[in-house]
This record gives structure tokens, sequence and C-alpha cells, in this order.
């Protein structure tokens, strides 16, 4: 009967092996589905010319030549887009540290601090919060009204080139909730017996900073600066509603102009080509960012 025992092993190894992938099989059925197919499609559409309404034709590089060398428009959203991330995420980034670092002095009622700062976050990405701010910053809207009261000149916000671009920026950087809220976990595992041994060192406030929060903070900086540089470069919403682009397309994020490509003038071939362009791009600027990591980026295991 011994012989027998390895194979009944086998059989009850199995048997768990198969009910795993019975619990898994609805994520993998929609990881494939609706994950990994519309990737590889949309790979295929890039090298076609497809109307929505048609069969896809084959047509090579042609989505790809075009984009590059016979599209201004194309250049026009990413210039757009590169200066709205580059500025709007550092803002972001900057200022849901500094509330962190507030909120991470405040012991009463903290959590009730946390979630009003954190709302902005939540609601900012909807179509109800970029309809308001569109109204805020209106020629009619309170900003101006407030302006207006106060004696002072009013402007048209999102009429002017100069300053449409500004309004979107403003409303990324009140959306700080989520990076200030990783910011808050890092600093509440940053061992306060540091700072103590500091301050009997004679380190002030301004010196504790840059040597204790910021060094022991980058892991986590790593983290969200990645994470914000993608949202950057995907920010849709607020180009669509509040400006739709405008004026004189100073404010033609990257993916409005793809979305634009794609379902208004029904070239989704050309869409799908710019779609795999931003994936290199974001892939580019995420490769970087690690690779410069190791020499800004502290971790607890490096002094081991």
């Amino acid at each position: 009967m011994e012989p027998l025992k390895p194979a009944r092993r086998n059989v009850k190894k199995d048997n768990r092996n198969t009910t795993g992938y019975l619990f898994i099989s609805p994520f993998l059925l929609g990881f494939f589905t609706l994950t990994i197919f519309p990737i590889l499609y949309s790979l295929y559409l890039s090298f076609t010319d497809y109307d929505l309404m048609g069969t896809p034709s084959w047509i090579g590089l042609d989505n790809y030549v075009r984009m590059f060398t016979d599209d201004p428009t194309f250049w026009k959203s990413m210039k757009v887009t590169f200066f709205y991330a580059g500025i709007a995420v550092p803002i972001r980034l900057v200022f849901a540290l500094l509330v962190a670092m507030a909120l991470n002095k405040i012991v009463e009622m903290v959590g009730l601090y946390r979630t009003l700062l954190y709302l902005p976050s939540v609601v900012g990405g909807s179509i109800a919060v970029s309809i308001m701010w569109r109204q805020l910053f209106g020629n009619e809207g309170a900003v101006n009204s407030i302006l207006g009261a106060l004696g002072l000149p009013t402007h048209s916000w999102l009429g002017d080139p100069d300053t449409a671009i500004w309004t979107l920026i403003v409303l990324y950087g009140w959306q700080f909730g989520s990076s200030m809220l990783i910011f808050l976990a890092g600093l509440r595992n940053i061992p306060k017996t540091y700072y103590e041994a500091s301050s009997v060192d004679g380190a002030g406030p301004v010196k504790q900073f840059f040597i204790i929060t910021i060094p022991l903070l980058t892991p986590v900086i790593l983290f969200n600066t990645i994470m914000q540089v993608i949202q950057g470069f995907m920010a849709f919403t607020p180009s669509f509603v509040v400006t739709n682009g405008g004026p004189v397309n100073s404010t033609l994020l990257y993916v409005l102009y793809m979305y634009q490509r794609a379902f208004e003038y029904f070239d989704m071939g050309y869409a799908s080509a710019m779609a795999w362009v931003m994936l290199v791009i974001i892939a580019i600027f995420t490769a970087l960012i690690f690779k410069s990591s190791p020499h800004w980026v502290h971790y607890e295991s490096d002094n081991k």
C-alpha cells in the first residue's frame, strides 16, 4: 500500500490547484478580456486606419509618421501637457508635504482634519467639481466677484490663453489629499527620538527638516512622485470640462486631444498610436526616476 501514498498526495495537490484556479478564475477572466486583450488590440489598431465604423485597414507606421511629421496639434498638446505636469506635479507634492507636516503636529481631532483635507481628492476629479471650477473662474464667477468687491480689476481667467492653463494647475494642486495621506503615514514612521537627539545637538526645525525629515521620507517621495507624474500626464477631465482645450488650444492636454481624434474625428487608429506614444513617454520618465533614485533615496536597510 505504501507506493500508493505519493499518488494520493498528488491527487490532493491537483485538487487544491484546481480549487485555487476556480477561485481566481473571475479575476483571470476579467484581466485577460478587459485588460490584456484591449491593450493588444489597441497596439494592432495603432498600425491601422480605423474610423470605428468599418474594418481596420493595415497602414503600417503611417499613423506614427503623420504624428511626428505632419500634425502640429500633436506637438502643441505635448507642449501643453509637459508644462502642465511640470508645474502642477511639484506644486501638489510640495503642498501635500507641508499640509502633512502640519497635521503631524496636531494631536487632537487629527482624524477630522485628515478627512476634511482628503475630500477634494475624492471629488476633485469628478465632472461636477470641474463644472464648479468653470463657474468659479468664469467672467461672472466668484473669483471675479471677490476681486470686484475689493476694488481690484477682474480678468477673463478661462478666456485668456496665458491664465487658462493656470486654473487647471490650481485645480490639480487642490486635489492633494491622497499624496498628503501618504506623506503623513511616512512622517508618523519617523522616530521622534531622532528629532529629540538633534535638538540636544542644537539643530533647529529647518535643519531637522533637511537632515532628518527629507532623507527618511525619500522612499515616500519617490512613490508619490511616480504616481503624480503618471496622473499628471493622464489628466483629462479638467481640460475637457473646464476649458475644452481652449482658448486657442492653450489647455489642450494630450489625453484630451487623443479623445478628440478617437471620438470626434473618428480616427481610432491614430488615437491608439497616440496612446502608445504616451505609454512610452510615461515609461521613460518612470525609468529615469527609478534610475536616479539610488542617488537620493535612502532606505533603512542601506545602513545595515
